[in-house]
Formats: structure tokens, sequence, C-alpha cells
């Protein structure tokens, strides 16, 4: 994965910069922040490519906690060590905590309302479509070969629908995908 970071490592990125992004990324994220991670990230900072993100993601989601959480400590780390970490995940974590807080009292308050109950049913199918476009946009750039596609469809149907958990259905693919992927290079 260094060797691909060439291409930035002349580019900096501060700590300010980690915390200011990091701080969007935390305020535009109602409802899950893993697409607005990329869109920044990628798109709009240029920090990491298309591969290197796909990489962090794939790192910080067989970790404990909060992908986009395990993100910011590890690209944080990356740029400017201990104290990027810190910067990014003050960043992502201030301007929810404030609204978390509001809202919370506010809900507190209306919560036995309909439209109250829809708007956070609204609120949940919106964010389930933002994931799935997310997860289409980092396909189409990417271009898989058919042993991820296989892979990341098998995941699918583990978590999604057979309901084993993410780590394990991770680690499983990840020594299956080794295997298969070291099988197909002995034979080129």
């Amino acid at each position: 994965m260094r060797s691909k970071e060439v291409h930035l490592a002349d580019r900096e990125v501060t700590r300010s910069a980690l915390f200011l992004a990091f701080l969007k990324i935390g305020l535009c994220g109602f409802g899950g922040v893993a697409t607005w991670t990329r869109r920044v990230i990628v798109e709009e900072r240029t920090w990491l490519s298309e591969q290197d993100y796909a990489e962090l993601l794939g790192v910080a989601s067989i970790l404990p906690g909060g992908n986009t959480v395990n993100i910011s400590v590890l690209l944080g780390d990356r740029y400017r060590g201990i104290s990027g970490s810190l910067c990014a995940l003050a960043g992502l974590l201030f301007m929810p905590v404030v609204i978390l807080v509001a809202i919370a009292a506010l809900y507190d308050r209306f919560a036995v309302q309909t439209d109250v109950r829809n708007a956070v049913a609204g609120a949940a199918a919106a964010t389930a479509g933002l994931v799935i476009g997310t997860g289409l946009k980092m396909m189409r750039n990417l271009r898989p070969d058919g042993l991820a596609l296989v892979s990341g469809g098998a995941i699918f149907l583990a978590v999604g629908l057979l309901h084993v958990s993410l780590a394990l259905a991770l680690l499983v693919a990840v020594a299956v995908g080794m295997v298969f992927r070291a099988v197909i290079e002995r034979r080129r």
C-alpha cells in the first residue's frame, strides 16, 4: 500500500486539514458516514486512490470499532502520527456529539408523534440507499475481477442474509481469497 502513496508523499496533509476533512465527514454523515468518508478522502481531497481507500477500508473493517473511526485514526497516523490521529478523530466526533445532544433533547420530547417516527424511518431508508450507492461506485471504479466479485457476493450472502458476524465472514473470505489468489498466481 505504501508504494501507491508515493504520489501523495509531497502533498502536505496538515493536522488542521485532517481535522476539517473529518469534521465535514462527521457533519454531513447523518445516518452513516461511510459514503462521505470515501467522497471526501478519495474524490475531494485526493489523499488516497480508490485502491488505497479500499485497502484502508478493509483494514478498518476487521478492527474493532466503527469503520470510519478506524479510518480517521489510521489515516491521521499515516500523515501526522498520533497527533494526526487525534485531530482526525476529534474532527469526526465533534459535530455529531454537539448535534446528537441537541437532537436527543428534541427527540425525547417529540418521539411519540407519528411524523417524527416516519421521518426517522425515511432517514433509515435513505441511509441504506447511500451505502448501496457507495458500494456500486467503488465497484465501478475498482473493476474487481471474478474472484473479488465472488468474495463480495459471499460476504453479502453470509452477513446480509445468513446473519454471520462480519468479522468472521471477512476473516474467512480473506483466508479463502488468499489461497485462491495464490493458486491463480502459480498457474500464470
